[in-house]
């Protein structure tokens, strides 16, 4: 480590000492947080086990047909049928999972924030260099305070996901809202609308497909947070890429990682716009 003549601020201790307080005075408050979490996953892979690898795929290529068409449909089919194959039905199911409830969440508390975020300009300067520390951070940082709060396993898992694939829900909504035009914010305005009357009627309406855009990139990364949730315990396709990686087994680690690729392309064809409809003259 190089020699600097300015003293070291200890911040790394300060965010040591947070923690500990914050341990020491919340542990109660975030085991019911989760355990909330784990009991809702274990619903979730209960669910998933329950409805025959079948009927699951059925409703998956339905979905998808009915969003994008039969070119996305055929390659669901033929995605999960070679998933349930390669013998990851179960461990797909726990990351699906995973991805699920991190979205969810993700949801729930990043679309009320962008959307105050593109309502009021104080509370968008205050938010954006939180959102960019949370997308510049490593992932794997994340994880430590988790582990600290939430113990081990899922839970951990989830809370570092939901850190690291919410910025792009509220960086969207809050772009979406900003982009409605003026003079429609005018006319509103004009027919005496109230401020949630034209929230909801005129500016979150045309600012659907950014803020779908947002959701789709947050779903992008809880997928890409399944092997990193895996360091903490979090069962699923992550943990067997992670097995591959320290036993070097080279088969493994790309069957669990071509599952991971097909339930993203799968997702992610679910989450973009819908396909658009020829109209008949």
């Amino acid at each position: 480590m190089s020699q600097t003549i300015l003293p070291k601020i200890p911040i790394g201790h300060w965010a040591d000492l947070l923690i500990q307080w914050i341990t020491n005075h919340f542990d109660t408050f975030f085991g019911y947080i989760a355990g909330g979490i784990q009991g809702f996953v274990n619903s979730l892979v209960t669910l998933f086990g329950f409805i025959t690898p079948v009927v699951f795929i059925l409703l998956f290529v339905a979905v998808v047909f009915w969003r994008r068409g039969w070119g996305a449909a055929l390659f669901t089919l033929l995605g999960l049928l070679l998933v349930y194959d390669l013998g990851y039905w179960a461990h797909a199911m726990q990351t699906f999972a995973l991805v699920v409830t991190s979205v969810a969440l993700s949801m729930i508390i990043g679309l009320p924030l962008g959307i105050l975020s593109g309502i009021y300009d104080p509370f968008k300067k205050m938010v954006t260099p939180i959102l960019d520390f949370m997308q510049t951070m490593p992932s794997f940082v994340y994880l430590i305070p988790a582990i600290f709060l939430f113990g081990t396993g899922m839970p951990p898992g989830v809370v570092a996901t939901i850190v690291f694939a919410m910025p792009p829900t509220i960086r969207m909504t809050s772009l979406g809202i900003r982009q409605v035009p003026a003079d429609l914010i005018e006319a509103s305005d004009s027919f005496g609308s109230t401020t949630w009357q034209k929230l909801f009627k005129v500016q979150l309406p045309l600012a659907t497909p950014t803020i779908l855009a947002g959701i789709n990139q947050s779903i992008m990364l809880s997928l890409s947070m399944v092997v990193v949730a895996s360091l903490v315990g979090a069962p699923g396709l992550g943990a067997d890429v992670y097995l591959a990686v320290t036993s070097l087994r080279t088969d493994i680690g790309v069957e669990a990682g071509l599952c991971i690729v097909i339930i993203a392309m799968m997702l992610d064809r679910i989450s973009q716009k819908t396909r658009t409809r020829k109209v008949k003259k």
